[in-house]
Order: structure tokens, then C-alpha cells, then sequence
């Protein structure tokens, strides 16, 4: 069993950032950021997160997407603004099959969603600096099992919002 953290749109946080890892450090076995932390590669805020680069995200010399492997699933990770996120998933949708992705994470449009389409799960985890159609400041985590990915919603706070709490068979 293997879990991963996704956050994104930091929008600058440093203090914040630096509280998920910790608190969530010993649990997870990657940690990724979607784009958009206003921050450069080395510091330490970022430190630990694999970090793509967002539209805010200027000088920093980080890819503008990435894919990483975890438990047998492939992650595909953006931050979605070059394929119009905010419009459709149906580009990145296409991206995501050229890649053989199981899982895509982005972010740029900051509304926290998860969605299964044609087997495979993108992941919105919404922003912990400007949240948009909600108030609360979220990261997801995933729970990778054998044929199911559990999704929990955390607050900035740390709290679970249990109620938006999903299973994905993949």
C-alpha cells in the first residue's frame, strides 16, 4: 500500500507548504506539487515535493510536466494550463493516453475535483492559497490499493473533509 500527496497553487506560501510535508512526511512516498508555488527549486519550502511549473511560476527552472510511477501506477503530472483545464479535461485527457497514464494531477484552475474518465483518474486538488467554488484551502492524498485508489481531502488546517472522501476502481 502506498500513498501520495498532491497540492497545488501555493501562490508564494512558504510556512504552509513546510506543515503538509511534515505532518505528512513518515506516511506518503511522494509528495507532488501541480504548479504554480511562486517559488524557486531551492527553497526549502519546496524541498521534497516533485514540482512541475505553473503560469505563475516565472525563472524557476522546474518541467513543464513530468510523470513518476508509484505502486505499478503511472502519475502524469501538470499544472494544466497548456491544455486548457478550465475549459475541458478532453486535451490533457489526450496527453494523459499518450503517456499511458493511470492517474493525471494538475491544478491552474484551483476548484478541487476528481474525476475517472475512461479509466483514468484526474486529480484537481483545489489550492491552499486562493480556492475557487469552495472556501476551504485543500491537498489531497491518495491511498494506492491493489484494485482501488482511495482519495481523502484535507483542509490546510490538517482536518479531513470526510465527507468528500472517494473510491476510484483502477
Amino acid at each position: 500500500m502506498s500513498k501520495v500527496l498532491i497540492v497545488s497553487d501555493s501562490h508564494g506560501l512558504t510556512k504552509e507548504l513546510k506543515i503538509i510535508r511534515e505532518r505528512h512526511l513518515h506516511e506518503v512516498d511522494l509528495m507532488i506539487h501541480c504548479g504554480d508555488s511562486e517559488l524557486m527549486p531551492t527553497d526549502n519550502a519546496i524541498s521534497g515535493y516533485l514540482t512541475v511549473m505553473g503560469n505563475c511560476d516565472f525563472g524557476a527552472e522546474y518541467p513543464l510536466e513530468t510523470t513518476s510511477e508509484v505502486a505499478g501506477r503511472k502519475f502524469f503530472i501538470t499544472h494544466g494550463h497548456r491544455y486548457s483545464v478550465k475549459s475541458s479535461l478532453m486535451t490533457l485527457k489526450y496527453k494523459a493516453e499518450e503517456y499511458q497514464a493511470d492517474i493525471v494531477c494538475f491544478g491552474h484552475s484551483h476548484v478541487l475535483g476528481a474525476e475517472l474518465v475512461g479509466g483514468t483518474l484526474f486529480i484537481n486538488p483545489g489550492s491552499i492559497r486562493l480556492p475557487r467554488e469552495r472556501f476551504e484551502k485543500t491537498y489531497v492524498i491518495l491511498d494506492l490499493q491493489t484494485d482501488k485508489v482511495k482519495l481523502s481531502v484535507f483542509e490546510l488546517s490538517g482536518s479531513e473533509l470526510t465527507k468528500l472522501a472517494r473510491e476510484f476502481i483502477l
